[in-house]
């Protein structure tokens, strides 16, 4: 496969970070999948998935200079989280090559570190590729804003398997298409998870400053209600590692749960400083943080988080193959950047040959995924979204 590092073409392989697609386990303490439930907070009975699109084919498509691109953090603070899709993808391009010997189709990678400002600097790269008739991503909700724009511009169908802020399907983008539930079905079933099934009397809002932070947040907030306690509500910044004063607000109002809103990168010494300061309630965050590397940072003060996504586990089979082409277990957002690269190599083997064809076959797609069906509205949100609980232990 071709690997274009920040529109730099090389030759390359990358091993993504693994995280908790079935199950992940750091120091011993796992991110394990609890309960699946749909955005009125029901359970979903776990069923097994039979008629999965199969990004193999039937073995006999066409195909000549056609790619498709990958962009997100896939080095920096929270590359994990880009790893697990760009892994995803690498797996499913791989199997339909193997078995397409007349259609090799090339997968390029693009890094923005999760930086609004660096995706701007990739995103002429990606456009300016005529070969490149799709691209999965960008990863998170910052980038995804700031680069939208531009490849609504040039006709590039973009799919992502991550970001989640409800906002971006209102840009009056037509080439956008969102692979999971965004945050208003996340959020609103986070506080209904915490003041129902967890009984959380009080909670604490903690935000960091990313659009996926502060989006997530609002919707958590307002679905929180009374149990939303503004005395002890903060706001933390990016990169930032001491939480004293944080932690001091927080454990003054006594709370029975923490929620926070932001990623990894900032959650695990949260925590660390939120139990080693005496708070002993309830941790629970995001798909930003759910992730081996929260474990692994956090350590022991990890242990009983409870962690959400709107993501699916992979199952058995899938996991095994995963494992075996990364080396890794898949994560959080794996299955979503595989089954959207094998909605896009099903368009390719149809016979799509540009980005016209291949948003004409996305906007009508209708499917069964490996997690789940995809088929978007006209603003590009799935019409079915559900959240996964996962826990720490």
């Amino acid at each position: 496969m071709t690997l274009a590092v920040a529109g730099c073409s090389s030759k390359s392989t990358d091993e993504g970070s693994s995280s908790g697609g079935t199950s992940a386990s750091a120091g011993g303490l796992s991110i394990t999948p609890q309960v699946l439930l749909d955005t009125a907070g029901a359970e979903v009975a776990a069923t097994d998935v039979t008629d999965a699109a199969d990004p193999a084919g039937s073995g006999t498509a066409t195909c000549e200079g056609v790619s498709i691109a990958m962009a997100g953090a896939l080095t920096g603070a929270n590359a994990a989280l880009g790893q697990n899709i760009l892994n995803g993808a690498k797996l499913a391009v791989d199997k339909h090559n193997e078995n397409n010997p007349n259609c090799q189709v090339e997968i390029v990678q693009f890094d923005t570190e999760g930086d609004p400002q660096k995706a701007t600097q990739v995103a002429p790269n990606i456009v300016s590729d005529q070969s490149v008739i799709a691209l999965l991503g960008p990863a998170f909700s910052g980038e995804t804003k700031a680069t939208g724009a531009i490849f609504n511009q040039a006709g590039l169908p973009f799919l992502t398997a991550s970001a989640t802020n409800p906002t971006l399907t209102e840009n009056g983008w037509t080439t956008f298409f969102r692979g999971l539930g965004n945050d208003n079905s996340q959020g609103a079933v986070v506080a209904k998870y915490l003041t129902g099934t967890l009984d959380a009397k009080k909670v604490c809002v903690v935000q960091d400053d990313s659009d996926y932070g502060v989006g997530l947040a609002k919707v958590v907030t307002e679905n929180l209600g009374p149990a939303a306690d503004a005395a002890c509500s903060a706001s933390v910044k990016t990169g930032q590692k001491d939480f004293a004063a944080t932690v001091s607000q927080i454990k003054a109002e006594e709370p029975d749960a923490i929620w926070y809103s932001g990623y990894y990168a900032e959650a695990a010494p949260f925590v660390t400083q939120l139990r080693e300061g005496g708070v002993t309630a309830l941790f629970a965050s995001g798909d930003g943080t759910n992730d081996p590397e929260f474990v692994k940072q956090a350590g022991e003060s990890a242990k009983d988080a409870i962690l959400t996504c709107p993501c699916i586990p992979a199952p058995d089979a899938l996991a095994e193959a995963y494992e075996a082409s990364s080396g890794q277990a898949p994560g959080v957002y794996s299955v979503e950047g595989y089954d959207l690269a094998t909605i896009m190599l099903t368009a390719i083997d149809s016979g799509v040959k540009d980005r016209a064809g291949m948003l004409e076959f996305v906007r009508n797609y209708d499917g069964q995924g490996v997690g789940k069906r995809y088929q978007w509205n006209p603003q590009g949100e799935l019409s079915n979204a559900l959240v996964q609980i996962y826990e720490v232990n």
